[in-house]
């Protein structure tokens, strides 16, 4: 069965060039496309797009309270979605990841990374932009502040392998990425993301990803070897 994807951007030249860049791809089907977040969620309720492809500037509603309120629609099942922007803020990294996108892009994304996002995203997997995921751990990096002391039992229960299966798609790794980095079985990776995801009751990869930056599991995995 093909993945039907969603294109949403205001210029038509941006969502034409996406749906020629989707269009040879025999698994993956455009079915709409739209420059108005209103639409986008009509779309989205009454077509069922396994991915939608969004930018942030969207006529009548932002693509970040787009994705906020799909967030919240009863869809089953729930629409992935991958949002690519020109501003790779700390700001609004934090913000799209909250908001619980499943892919992460930059405007500058070439034909393969699209098409790689669109795939992940179909699968359930976090994919963001090598310069996206640079920024995530610079910022990282760069933080004064401790983990939130809540969170850091909660962490700290994980096994020493869930923290590093979670550090590296922190890291925005992919799944096959995460095998071989651990020499484990790409069954195993996904069993251990199953895992966390229903240990940490959180519901998707970019969950997680926040998840790891705000409870110290990034320190943790690092001591943990």
């Amino acid at each position: 069965m093909p993945i039907d994807v969603l294109i949403c951007d205001q210029l038509p030249i941006v969502r034409n060039g996406i749906s020629a860049i989707l269009a040879p791809e025999e698994d993956i089907r455009v079915i709409d496309s739209t420059d108005s977040g209103i639409h986008a969620m009509m779309i989205a309720r009454t077509r069922r797009p396994h991915v939608i492809i969004t930018s942030l500037a969207l006529d009548g509603l932002s693509g970040l309270e787009m994705i906020k309120r799909l967030r919240k629609e009863d869809i089953s099942p729930a629409p992935r979605i991958v949002a690519f922007t020109m501003d790779d803020s700390d700001d609004v990294i934090s913000a799209l990841l909250h908001a619980g996108v499943t892919g992460l892009l930059v405007k500058e994304v070439d034909h393969a990374e699209m098409v790689s996002a669109v795939h992940a995203a179909a699968r359930g997997q976090m994919m963001l932009a090598p310069r996206v995921a640079e920024r995530l751990v610079g910022w990282f990096r760069r933080q004064d502040s401790r983990p939130e002391g809540s969170l850091q039992p909660v962490a700290a229960a994980l096994t020493p392998r869930e923290r590093q299966v979670l550090s590296l798609i922190a890291r925005g790794r992919s799944t096959e990425q995460v095998a071989v980095d651990l020499a484990i079985g790409i069954a195993t990776v996904r069993t251990h993301v199953y895992r966390l995801r229903n240990k940490l009751e959180l519901r998707d990869r970019a969950q997680l990803v926040s998840f790891a930056y705000r409870s110290g599991v990034m320190q943790m995995a690092t001591a943990d070897g």
